[in-house]
Formats: C-alpha cells, structure tokens, sequence
C-alpha cells in the first residue's frame, strides 16, 4: 500500500475514533440531560399541584385533603401536553384519579422500597413505570415522586410522569441530528485526511526527489526547512549531509589536482637524476668519461641517487605520520644545542643564496619532544626559508612560553599572499608552482609532514606571511607538564 493511503487511514482512524468517542458520550450526556429536565419539569408540575390544590383548615391548623376541582382542571390542562398525574393518601392508597371518565381506574400503592424513601423526605426519580399510567397501562412512563409532608408529618405523594415515549422522540430527534453531523464529520474527515496525507507525502517525496539527484553526483540540492517538526530537521540534516558532500568532493577535486601535479613534478623531478646517473653510467660502461673524471661522475650518481630518496622517504614518513603509525620518544633536551647543529649543516646551503643565517644568542632553552622529529620539524622548516629567500636574512629564536618552548623562523624572501598561507599545510601543495627546480621544494611535503608532527607533539605552528616582504613561522612544543595533561588518556581521566 502506497505510503499516502497508509498515512490517508491513519489520520481518518484518528479522527472517526475520536468522532466516535465523542459521539457516544454526547450520547449518554444527552440522555441523561433530557431525562434530568424531564424530571425538572415534572417537579416543577408537582410542587404547583400540591400548592394550588391541598386544602388546610386555618382555625385547626389541619391538612384536610385535596380539591378535587382543581386537581380535576389542572388534569385537563396537562393531558394536552401529555403529562398525567396521580395522588397517594399518607396510608399509599391511590386517592387520585378514581376514574379516567370511560370508568373506574383499579386502585394501586408504591412499592415498600420507594414508600421508605419519601417517608424520609426523598425525591423519587423514574425513567420506566406502568403503576402511575391512569391512562394506558400498555404506555411507560417516566416520573417524580414527591412527597408532601404538613407539621412534620407525611400527608400525601404526587407522582407526576410524562410518557417514555415523548422522552425518547426528543431523544431521537437528538441523536439524529448527532447522526448528519457524524457523517458530514464522516466525509470532511477523509477529505482532510487525503490532504492532511497528501502533504507529508509531498514533503517525503520532496526528500526523495533531492536523495535521487545526490545519488546522480549533484550536491548543489537545498531542500527549504521552517524548523517546524522532524521532517524539517531532517530536510536540515539532509542538507548539512549535502555540504558536506560537496566540500569532500570539492576536496577530493583538490587532492586530486594537487595529485596529478605532484605527479607530474615527482616525474619531472626524477627523471633528471635518473637520466643524469643513466647517462653517466652509459659512459662508464663504454669508457667515454675520462679516468680523471670517474670520481666526480661517481659522486654525482651518489647525489642524484640521494636526491631520489629524499623524494620516496618524503612519501612515506606523512602516510606513516597521516596514518598514526610512529610513535614519539619524548624527551627532555637542549633545544638551542639541537639548532646549533642544524644551522652549521644549512650553513652552506645558506651561503650559496647569499642568505645571512642567524641564530640570535641566549641562554639554553630546553624542549620536551622527540629529538628525532624536532630536527626534522626544524630543518624543514628552516630549509623552506633558505630556498624562498635570495641575498636575504634568516633569523632563528628560541624562548620559552607559559608551559610551553617557542621557536620562530623568520625570513626576508619572496612572502606568500594570504591564499597560498591558507593552503601551505595541504599536502602536494606548493608556494611557487611555477618553478619547477629543486630550489623550491622536491614534492611539496615538507611543511605538511611539518605540521603533521607539530600536531601529534600537541603543539602548534603558525604562519605570518606578506608578498615580498618575508615569512615568519612560530612553532611551539608544550613543556612535559602540559604534554601529559594533552595526552589521550589524560583528556579522558579529566572527563571521568
């Protein structure tokens, strides 16, 4: 069954329950309402005979009885509405009416029960009765009983009835009417369930309609929420599913982009040494180089061919790093001896740029890290300064923070626009794409395998970069403390 006759029968259930529930209890309010302002009436009748009729003997003070006259008048006045009465003597003998004018009407008394009732005073109210019908024992009657009670003692009962019957017509006619407004209920019930149905299964297959086009490849689809009910909060889910759909896919495109360039670069890049130590080997091995020569043919190979496992090393230590594959030996040590002897091996490698390096004298400052990966970080970092900045100035600093070891590298090079510090830390990302030597970097790896372990040190790296004026790189190693306080296990017992 389609989902909108599903949802059309369960509103129209709902609503018929209701209706239903509703209706029987009008049913049985009605009921009794009518039957309580029959008796109402019948009371009232009753208190008005007792008081026009009875007859009282002022010199005596006694209840005499009742006149017959006017109880004979008000029998004719309220036959025409249906409403017949009789009168019981304080012995419950029937004194009232003695005859229905066709002849003599067989005398009758309350039950004991209800004789015990209005002798306490009580009112008695009946819904079905032939004892008081003077007319037609065959028609039921409902009735009040009233007693009359005169100086305390108990003279006389009215009882006063109307037919069932006309009890019922006013019923029926009740219960009619109740019946049209169930069916016109009926009607505008199915009509308000199809539209009640109609529009949730519009919404669901509004969702549908945007799940088909995203399984089509389009993440460009909004579905509108009012934040009304959860079909709203998921149209919102959907569409933050979407978003970020599209950025992955925006970032798949990028990576994928960025893939294909290193690609192309990591070819350029070694097919230079490998057509450099192929060459060279050729003419080893036909004894085209001169003896004079093989020695520095020898160190070339030796590094071209280093130059190539830089590039392969490069790969796998940020799918190690990327993948949480190595472990850090932390440890405490001195952080400024560590770029001493970094500065002595880039010292040369400065010198050919005409760079100043600099690393400003201060008291030792010691760093809790990996000593291994700090050199890393470091000479990496420190390197990419050296090959963006020509008859420049590189300078190193080293101080310590609050709980914490910060390091800065500034140079005076070519700078970056604020697009291409956004991107540095992605991976085959180049600053200067557009030089393809080995001066500004191999693959494009060496500040995201930077950032990468900067980040498993739980510290922090950052980037202030102007066009032409320099770049400053703050990188800061938390102290052994605040390590231990950042580590999984340490996060963990401080949520328990």
């Amino acid at each position: 069954m389609k989902l909108i006759y599903q949802q059309m029968l369960a509103f129209f259930a709902v609503i018929m329950t209701t209706l239903l529930i509703v209706g029987l209890f009008f049913i049985q309010f009605t009921n009794k309402m009518v039957y309580e302002t029959t008796w109402d009436q019948l009371e009232g009748y009753a208190d008005s005979l007792m008081q026009q009729a009875m007859t009282v003997d002022k010199r005596t003070n006694t209840f005499t009885g009742f006149q017959v006259s006017m109880l004979s008048n008000s029998e004719a006045v309220l036959s025409q509405q249906k409403v017949h009465f009789a009168i019981f003597s304080d012995k419950n003998k029937m004194i009232y009416p003695l005859t229905d004018g066709r002849g003599p009407v067989m005398a009758r008394q309350l039950t004991k029960a209800d004789w015990q009732k209005l002798k306490q005073g009580k009112r008695i109210y009946r819904k079905s009765d032939h004892g008081t019908n003077v007319l037609n024992n065959q028609q039921e009657m409902t009735d009040v009983l009233v007693p009359y009670f005169y100086n305390g003692d108990l003279k006389a009962v009215i009882s006063v009835g109307s037919l069932v019957s006309n009890v019922h017509a006013n019923i029926t006619k009740i219960e009619h009417n109740l019946f049209m407004a169930l069916l016109i209920s009926s009607v505008a019930a199915v009509i308000m369930s199809f539209l009640l149905a109609k529009y949730q299964v519009l919404r669901i297959n509004r969702l549908r309609g945007a799940a088909h086009k995203v399984a089509k490849g389009d993440f460009d689809v909004k579905i509108d929420a009012k934040h009304h009910d959860e079909l709203d909060d998921l149209a919102i889910d959907f569409n933050q599913m979407t978003t970020s759909l599209r950025e992955s896919e925006d970032e798949i495109k990028r990576q994928e982009d960025r893939r294909r360039q290193f690609m192309a670069d990591a070819a350029h890049e070694m097919r230079t040494p490998l057509t450099t130590i192929n060459g060279l080997l050729e003419g080893l091995q036909y004894d085209a180089i001169p003896e004079d020569m093989r020695g520095k043919s020898i160190e070339l190979m030796q590094n071209e061919t280093k130059r190539l496992i830089r590039i392969v090393n490069e790969n796998l230590d940020y799918e190690k790093i990327r993948t949480n594959q190595i472990s850090l030996s932390k440890r405490n040590f001195d952080g400024t001896e560590a770029l001493q002897n970094i500065v002595m091996q880039l010292t040369n490698k400065s010198n050919n740029a005409n760079n100043d390096l600099i690393l400003t004298p201060g008291p030792s400052v010691q760093v809790y890290a990996d000593y291994d990966r700090f050199v890393q970080v470091m000479f990496n970092v420190i390197q990419n300064a050296i090959q963006f900045t020509q008859d420049g100035t590189i300078t190193i600093t080293a101080k310590h923070g609050y709980h914490e070891t910060i390091f800065t590298v500034q140079d005076t090079g070519i700078g970056m626009s604020a697009e291409q510090v956004q991107n540095i830390w992605e991976r085959y990302y180049k600053a200067d794409p557009s030089r393809k030597n080995t001066k500004y970097g191999e693959s494009g790896l060496g500040l995201a395998i930077v950032h990468q372990l900067v980040q498993l040190h739980g510290g922090e790296i950052k980037v202030d970069s102007k066009e032409n004026v320099g770049t400053t790189f703050t990188i800061s190693f938390p102290d052994q403390v605040a390590s231990q306080e950042t580590t999984p296990d340490a996060v963990e017992s401080k949520k328990d």
